[in-house]
């Protein structure tokens, strides 16, 4: 089998990032190793589906059929799970649209599968200095399940995914968080020690220590058994405003 990567980007009002995103791939991967990219659009306002839909690149390595917008119910499980179900490559990518994946990132990830890995991600650096963002970048590069999150995107084999159920959709948030779980228990996740870079702008939005606690109360609270309604309210009272 030729190992292919199909990489799943789930937006929602992401104009701002997404075509640098695309350039981004455009410029650190090679299209021999990518069989499509999927972007899953949740129901933007602000002009994110005409962006991906007129994105040209300076030096285009993807053809415009290698880009497919997709259209979802909000909610980024549901938007990742669709995406799934659309791809043709034997390795899902996940990434968010604030994070730019390190140079040859295609290659880091195809390799670990060829070695028998899959599933894993890569270690993360925030785009800020604050030494708390510093630390907690730099304790990525472990392989402890707490210092895991979506940032640091996500790669998988379609098959493993299709086996463990893909993205749990009851979950608004923490859905990263449930999958990767899975992924643990199944002893094939590998922390790849490059880097990849994304945004630090909902910690410059609330305040890096205010936001720092609520993601503690989160996980917190799964640990104590909170159920993904609860999880949301929570996050919808205190994050999301």
């Amino acid at each position: 089998m030729i190992n292919k990567l199909s990489i799943i980007i789930p937006v929602l009002n992401e104009a701002e990032n997404i075509v640098s995103l695309l350039n981004h791939l455009n410029e650190n991967a090679s299209p021999e190793n990518i069989a499509e990219i999927l972007v899953v659009d949740g129901g933007s306002t602000d002009g994110t589906p005409e962006k991906i839909l007129n994105t040209k690149f300076a030096h285009a390595n993807f053809t415009r059929t290698d880009i497919r917008l997709l259209r979802s119910e909000k909610g980024r499980a549901r938007q990742m799970n669709l995406g799934a179900k659309k791809t043709t490559g034997n390795i899902l990518y996940f990434l968010h649209a604030d994070s730019f994946p390190p140079k040859n990132f295609d290659r880091f990830i195809i390799n670990e599968v060829t070695k028998g890995k899959e599933a894993g991600c890569f270690r993360m650096q925030f785009d800020n200095s604050h030494w708390w963002l510093r630390l907690a970048s730099w304790l990525t590069q472990f392989s402890w399940r707490a210092c895991r999150g979506g940032d640091q995107s996500q790669f998988v084999t379609k098959s493993l995914f299709e086996e463990i159920g893909g993205y749990n959709e009851n979950y608004i948030i923490y859905e990263d968080n449930i999958l990767i779980n899975e992924l643990y228990t199944k002893k094939q996740f590998v922390v790849i020690q490059e880097k990849i870079k994304t945004s630090a702008r909902l910690y410059e939005k609330h305040g890096v220590w205010k936001l720092q606690y609520h993601f503690w109360a989160i996980y917190v609270k799964k640990w104590f058994g909170a159920s993904a309604d609860e999880l949301y309210r929570y996050y919808k009272k205190h994050i999301a405003v």
